[in-house]
């Protein structure tokens, strides 16, 4: 029997047709035209809900969705549910419609692959010329469409060499040779696909074949072949937001976490509507300890997943957990107002009809609260009465018990807790590896450090009154190392160098570190009172970092004597800065 045997098209009028939008008069200029067109069996719903109801009870072959659904919720999350459901498939015709084509908007609808989008107003003419376009080709490569559903990417590139060798089907081609690349990517036939859109070069100059042919080129490690091309990506509009995606992905599977990042940032800020792309964000930035983008991450998740498929308490439990860390390692002005604003967020979930359904994140959220506002006591009876040292199947719980119990000074239990769940990481499948990175980044620094940011650098202001230059450097080294992006934190630390430097010059290890700090501040953004402080700071250590200390100390009284008023103003600058 050969491979041709395939299922027949439905006829026109048997296809079953939906219209999610809210305004009325769409659906009905829908409706009459598609009638026109001998479409009979055409549902309408002005809001996701009943949109989402009709599609449990009908299998249906073309949704036309709008992205303005007022009532409940988006038109990219309605989508977003219906092919996670399995409502629409790659055999469905979809078509998105939008009044709105915002550089974010297109982005976050190219990532659904619709087969068409619509820009309001509509008319007749547009109605019929393109929905009749699109049919036919989801029509006529039905079979292709069907293997892709069914994940067979080789017999999809079978029926697809077919088809280009039918002079019938020739307007098809270009739409059939970008299916044709990304089945070679899916099936990861990185070598057969590099040589395939090498080759398309010299037939067309499309956007898909230039990220295709970098996507190809990136899996096999090929970067140095393609930077003057990827320069050019990401500066165009059409290309930019894929292309940081896939720098994002090599950076991740070169373990580059930095530049994942930045990468990531990039095209999550061009498509900000993603959860998942918005999740590699906040794992991103919680392992290169970026606390204010790891909090304002987990911020985005909430507000874009509110009444999605991916809404759930667990986006508001992130949403506080990372505005704790943030707290812990801000000034107390703004420590202040956030704290307060994650108390209205722990109240609003204790409040909430389902609460006893997460009573113990509750309490482990509410302990880390207490103690980060200085009720260390009563958190410690919270969590002793409690909590539980017993993993449960969420990673993201169990890490947020591993910090109350070492921020409680529980370290045994948190270090018990970890090993849990780097075994939980090691048998299951549920997390990837930037995830795992960072736990195994939590476990190393948990045991070496056994504070959070303030607490050290509180420590710091007072090692530094007591003239104990020694601990209150490594206080700050450590602060710095949970908190790399904080200013304040980068100048308290050369301040106390330069109290050093002052006092028995640097030695090989302090300049290094001053180097290191210099050049963090130098890629920092600074306001006019760090940096005037930053610069004297500079030029006074500029010497003391270089080969010798000779040109420095001539600068100052003696390198051996420190004035006191000037040491009393170091100390109180320090103090405020920390």
């Amino acid at each position: 029997m050969e491979l041709a045997a395939q299922h027949k098209p439905k006829r026109v009028e048997d296809l079953n047709v939906l219209i999610i939008d809210d305004n009325i008069l769409v659906h009905d200029i829908i409706k009459k035209t598609l009638n026109e067109l001998g479409l009979q069996n055409i549902k309408s719903a002005e809001n996701a809900f009943y949109g989402l109801r009709l599609c449990a009870e009908i299998q249906f072959d073309v949704v036309l969705c709008a992205f303005n659904v007022k009532s409940d919720r988006d038109g990219f999350h309605i989508l977003e549910e219906m092919k996670v459901k399995g409502y629409v498939n790659k055999s469905t015709l979809l078509i998105f419609l939008s009044s709105e084509t915002d550089e974010t908007l297109v982005n976050s609808i190219s990532e659904l692959q619709p087969d068409d989008f619509w820009v309001k107003p509509l008319n007749v003419q547009q109605i019929t010329s393109r929905f009749s376009h699109a049919l036919n080709t989801k029509r006529s490569l039905s079979n292709v469409y069907r293997s892709i559903d069914n994940r067979d990417f080789g017999q999809a590139i079978y029926y697809i060499d077919r088809h280009l060798l039918n002079p019938e089907l020739k307007k098809y081609q270009n739409h059939l040779l970008r299916m044709k690349g990304e089945c070679y990517l899916k099936l990861r036939e990185f070598s057969v696909a590099e040589t395939y859109y090498r080759e398309l070069f010299e037939q067309c100059n499309f956007s898909w074949v230039h990220l295709g042919y970098v996507h190809a080129l990136l899996k096999q490690d090929k970067i140095s072949e393609i930077e003057k091309q990827l320069e050019t990506m990401t500066q165009k509009v059409e290309t930019r937001f894929a292309t940081f995606d896939l720098l994002a992905e090599y950076y991740v599977d070169k373990e580059d976490y930095q530049k994942a990042y930045e990468e990531i940032q990039k095209a999550a800020a061009l498509s900000p509507r993603n959860i998942a792309r918005n999740k590699k964000v906040w794992d991103l930035a919680r392992l290169n300890h970026d606390q204010k983008a790891q909090y304002l991450a987990t911020v985005n998740m909430a507000k874009y997943a509110k009444n999605s498929i991916h809404d759930s308490p667990d986006l508001m439990f992130n949403v506080i957990r990372s505005g704790i860390d943030l707290a812990q390692s801000v000034d107390s002005i703004e420590s202040y107002k956030l704290l307060n604003r994650i108390e209205a967020y722990i109240q609003e979930l204790e409040n909430s009809a389902n609460s006893s359904d997460f009573k113990e994140q509750l309490v482990v959220v509410r302990a880390r609260l207490l103690n980060a506002q200085e009720e260390s006591a009563l958190a410690t009876r919270l969590v002793d009465s409690q909590v539980s040292i017993k993993p449960t199947t969420s990673l993201e719980d169990n890490l947020d018990k591993v910090k109350v119990f070492h921020e409680l000074g529980k370290r045994e239990e948190a270090l018990i807790l970890l090993d849990a769940i780097k075994k939980q990481i090691a048998s299951e499948t549920l997390s990837g590896a930037v995830t795992a990175k960072f736990v195994e980044q939590e476990s190393k620094e948990r045991s070496e450090i056994h504070f959070t940011p303030k607490q050290l650098n509180s420590m710091a202001v007072e090692f530094f009154k007591k003239k104990k230059m020694a601990p209150a450097l490594k206080s700050l080294e450590q602060a710095l190392q949970l908190t790399p992006k904080n200013v304040k934190v980068a100048l308290s630390l050369l301040k106390v160098l330069v109290a050093i430097h002052r006092s028995d010059g640097l030695d090989d290890g302090h300049k290094s570190l001053a180097h290191n700090t210099i050049d963090v501040l130098d890629k920092s953004q600074l306001d006019e009172k760090q940096s005037k402080h930053f610069n004297e700071i500079r030029d006074e250590l500029i010497g003391g970092v270089g080969d010798t200390t000779t040109q420095a100390t001539e600068s100052v009284e003696s390198p051996a004597v420190v004035k006191s008023e000037t040491l009393v103003t170091m100390v109180d600058e320090f103090a405020q800065s920390s």
